[in-house]
């Protein structure tokens, strides 16, 4: 049973054995949200996989399977795992609690319940569901962004997602977090969205350059961050420096700004030596894979120059994670 409202309403399923008690919360939330409701464990999974609800509200003591039994299939299936669950519950001992959460649950509110904190812890996890939607359709946006500049290269998808993972390495081994070094993982394929301002004629060219055309080629870095735009925070903003900087140069010689030293953003450092990894080491239509022992060499070579020595050093020692990437995303 569903009940009927606008259709952008939140959809929650309600499941207890006792009628009494799914009527009540029918009372609490029938005038915000769409209601579903199953009085036992398999019509709650069935439910909850077919409707997608945005929220479950679950009793723990049922007839058959528990609520921990119906939490943990929940949870053990891609296409629920990712619904909250709220166990609504009689059992008001702290192991009890533990074995919930461990069940995967998000929250537990007792019986009998309060109408306002119903609401209320509804309202909440709700709101963290809405941010987590807003994060990852944010994060497909970007990807889409990264796909369409690969259409304009002739660089591959996967160069892009090697070099990602190389820079999430070494974002590691310098000390970042893993939510921080994740962002850079998703920000790093951005680094070239400015080719999508770069004509087919400059950036298809089979030959070299000419200086006019050299010129135009350098102005993707600044396209790319007019592209992004600037962000106070977060994954954004570090796409938006990794776009402008990642050609800039430790000894000052790179483009767009000619920036020196620490000058340049740290992720920015982080993907140029990723970056360039990964093209000498890769094959393209003008050139062969250069062995892994004559890439190390330039590497070294341009410590100092065009990269920071000491993350050239903490890069190399990675080795043996950077080639299990390369074994992993191989062109074939």
């Amino acid at each position: 049973m569903i009940t009927t409202h606008q259709p952008n309403m939140p959809l929650i399923l309600a499941v207890d054995d006792e009628a009494n008690n799914l009527q009540l919360l029918r009372h609490i939330l029938q005038d915000r949200y769409r209601l579903l409701y199953a009085k036992d464990g398999a019509r709650a999974l069935e439910l909850a996989s077919q409707e997608r609800p945005q929220l479950i509200l679950l009793d723990v003591m049922m007839p058959g399977m528990t609520g921990y039994d119906v939490c943990r299939a929940l949870k053990a299936d891609g296409a629920t795992a990712d619904i909250p669950v709220i166990f609504i519950t009689a059992l008001t001992e702290s192991l009890d609690e533990v074995v919930g959460f461990e069940a995967g649950a998000v929250d537990y509110i007792t019986k009998p319940v309060n109408p306002a904190i119903v609401r209320a812890r509804v309202r909440t996890h709700l709101s963290l569901v809405r941010v987590d939607e807003l994060k990852r359709t944010r994060l497909e946006i970007v990807q889409r962004l990264g796909l369409a500049a690969e259409y304009k290269d002739n660089e591959t998808g996967r160069h892009v997602i090697r070099m990602s993972h190389y820079s999430r390495i070494l974002g590691l081994a310098l000390g970042m977090g893993e939510a921080e070094a994740d962002d850079l993982l998703h920000a790093a394929p951005m680094h070239d969205v400015g080719k999508i301002g770069i004509p087919d004629s400059i950036l298809r060219k089979p030959g070299a350059l000419d200086a006019d055309e050299w010129k135009i080629m350098q102005s993707h870095a600044a396209i790319g961050g007019e592209i992004i735009g600037r962000h106070a925070h977060g994954m954004l903003a570090m796409a938006h420096d990794v776009a402008v900087t990642h050609h800039e140069k430790w000894d000052g010689s790179g483009y767009p700004n000619g920036l020196a030293g620490e000058r340049i953003p740290l992720v920015g450092r982080i993907v140029a030596i990723a970056d360039v990894f990964d093209a000498l080491t890769s094959a393209r239509p003008y050139k062969e894979a250069w062995p892994l022992e004559r890439a190390v060499e330039h590497m070294l070579a341009q410590r100092g120059k065009h990269f920071q020595p000491e993350l050239v050093d903490l890069f190399l020692k990675q080795m043996p994670a950077l080639l299990e990437v390369k074994r992993r995303w191989a062109e074939h």
